[in-house]
């Protein structure tokens, strides 16, 4: 059966209580939105949420992998097949990016699943992820959030299949970026829901069930894209959804991701899924589409993944609204970032199986494993007798670590360590840890994030995250 074999998602721990947003302190159990911090942005959350995704799967099976954001990191350089090379994948995958409209994941999604039944693509990874940027302290603001979900199509043990499609396409200027502009912008909001949002997601939604014959109560698990949470309830009453049905849209938790929203929305459904269950998902961003799906018995025999029900307890609040801006970029500083010539391209290309795939090497001789590569082994001095290994999905232990005040970040100190990861040493920064609760032998694996941003592009490398204690 085509269908989805694995799912995964990122939500980032850092949360801005909208108590913070309007001036006050953070409220204990106040709602609150997820936010990608100063190293993170959307290439790096669906990295993230792909490799959760892919646990325990052979990533040679990959073919294709689409990368669907409206917040891509570049304009003119594909982001699919920069996140190919993090995950190590073969080099004949195919890679696309999907982008300009939040529908860019279910679009891709669909992509996917045309793809491997037509034969031109055996698994296809479909990576969505967002992280916007709304005008400090505005509406859009409070109702925004940063995340990822990720999900592998394939024809095989599938847990989900599709049923069914319909997507409608309209042009009005509701909500939109213009290139250049950091922040997203909308018109005045009576009228995004009354002309967009409300007659092209009810189109959708009744164009899918009159094409499948089936009603809405046919389904047991609805999920419904929404700008907030007002809009979602009036929406979920027009199409008739049972209350039970809804899907929770998880503002004053998550917020709206983009065009990663409905995809996690999918993940959550997924989580609490029983077999032979319908799932509806529909999704808005000029026009709006819906898609069936059907789980199967496998979708009890999949391997617990971590997705929106693991993430969303894992939290570290952001207690002043200046420390949010300082992360993003907002406040004035002396120097504007990104305006010397940056890293050379030669000494990029030629360190990529370090800095993107964390490629270590294994001795033949003697299994020694190092890092980075190098022609003579460490430990036994045999030449050129390596074969590469891949070091991003292993654990690693602190040797030894300080703290540096003078690195640029917005909650100084950054712990600077050195990780042994089975015998190979590695010079790294941890980060989501508190300097006073960081110790010698700490566990930690490893996460994909921006370390620094120079020639106006943001550059990459991989950094520690206290390994959590259960999955």
């Amino acid at each position: 059966m085509i269908g989805i074999i694995s799912y995964g998602a990122y939500i980032p721990r850092t949360r801005l209580p909208l108590s913070v947003i309007g001036g006050r302190k953070p409220k204990e159990g106040g709602p609150e939105r997820a936010v990608a911090w100063n190293d993170e942005d959307a290439l790096t959350l669906g990295a993230a949420a792909a490799i959760h995704c892919l646990e325990g799967i052979d990533r040679s099976q990959v073919d294709m992998l689409l990368f669907a954001s409206t917040t891509l990191p570049f304009q003119e350089k594909q982001a699919a097949a920069l996140i190919a090379r993090v995950l190590d994948l073969g080099r004949e995958v195919q890679t696309a990016d999907h982008t300009g409209s939040t529908r860019a994941g279910t679009s891709a999604l669909r992509a996917a699943f045309d793809a491997v039944k037509a034969g031109s693509a055996r698994t296809a990874l479909v990576i969505t992820s967002d992280a916007r940027l709304a005008a400090p302290k505005s509406g859009m603001e409070a109702n925004f959030g940063d995340g990822a979900a990720a999900f592998l199509i394939a024809d095989g043990d599938a847990i989900a299949t599709l049923e069914g499609f319909h997507a409608v396409s309209d042009e009005i200027t509701d909500v939109w970026r213009p290139i250049g502009h950091e922040f997203t912008h909308t018109w005045e909001e009576r009228f995004v829901i009354q002309e967009s949002y409300t007659p092209n997601m009810r189109a959708s939604v009744s164009g899918l069930l009159e094409g499948s014959g089936t009603q809405i109560t046919d389904y047991d698990r609805v999920a419904l894209y929404a700008p907030d949470a007002r809009s979602h309830g009036r929406l979920a009453k027009d199409v008739g959804a049972a209350k039970e049905a809804i899907q929770a849209p998880l503002f004053g938790q998550l917020g709206n991701a983009g065009a990663a929203f409905a995809p996690l929305l999918l993940v959550a459904a997924l989580e609490r899924a029983k077999p032979g269950e319908r799932i509806l998902l529909a999704n808005f961003g000029n026009g709006a589409d819906a898609t069936s799906f059907r789980t199967t018995d496998q979708i009890e025999k999949l391997e617990a993944r971590r997705g929106v029900a693991w993430h969303l307890p894992r939290r570290r609040v952001v207690a002043d609204y200046d420390d949010y801006v300082k992360a993003k970029g907002f406040a004035t500083s002396e120097w504007d970032a990104g305006t010397n010539p940056g890293l050379s391209a030669t000494i990029l290309y030629r360190e990529r199986d370090d800095d993107l795939s964390l490629l270590g090497q294994q001795c033949r001789s003697c299994n020694a494993i190092q890092f980075p590569a190098q022609r003579l082994c460490e430990s036994c001095f045999a030449k050129d007798n390596f074969e590469r290994v891949r070091l991003s999905d292993r654990t690693g232990q602190v040797v030894t670590y300080t703290f540096d005040y003078f690195f640029p970040t917005p909650n100084p100190p950054t712990v600077v360590t050195i990780v042994d990861v089975d015998g190979a040493r590695i010079h790294l920064q941890v980060v989501e840890v508190d300097p006073d609760q960081m110790k010698i032998g700490q566990e930690v694996e490893f996460i994909f994030r921006k370390i620094h941003e120079s020639g106006g592009r943001p550059n990459y490398y991989w950094k520690g995250i206290p390994k959590p204690e259960s999955l």
